[in-house]
């Protein structure tokens, strides 16, 4: 019993001192790691976008294949999951889509499309994280008439 009782008295917490030293460290540590961690996330972004159009750009594809034109730019992205109404419309639109459902950029927003482009055949493009055409950085456009980085 009177072991119990020196234990529990020898036992003692942290002073003030050495708490914010351990919080300055984290912060340091933070303000180092953080940016790098940020700058990641915008890469991935980016990469999701070309990754988006290599599956877009397959499925215009297959549906050029199959329907001898590319849909037009008034029958949009959308044509590649459901058959469009609009004409021409597709002669022989393949049972369940091109697409299950479709791709929307990594700021929520859907891609952009030309048919004709004015860049190619076809354009697809996202305004980026503003939503804006123009713009620096992560608020660039992306199309896919531009090489990956």
């Amino acid at each position: 019993m009177k072991n119990q009782v020196q234990t529990a008295g020898a036992q003692r917490g942290f002073s003030l001192v050495e708490i914010l030293v351990v919080l300055v460290i984290m912060g340091l540590l933070i303000s180092v790691v953080a940016p790098t961690v940020l700058n990641r996330a915008d890469e991935a972004r980016v990469q999701k976008v070309y990754a988006d159009f290599k599956a877009i750009e397959t499925a215009l594809k297959i549906y050029r294949l199959d329907n001898y034109v590319y849909p037009t730019t008034e029958q949009g992205l959308e044509a590649l999951v459901e058959p469009s109404s609009l004409d021409p419309e597709p002669r022989n639109f393949k049972t369940g889509g091109y697409l299950q459902q479709l791709p929307i950029d990594p700021w929520g927003r859907p891609y952009l499309y030309l048919s004709p482009g004015e860049n190619g055949e076809i354009d697809l493009y996202s305004l980026g994280a503003d939503g804006l055409s123009g713009g620096e950085e992560q608020n660039a456009d992306i199309g896919n008439w531009v090489k990956e980085e």
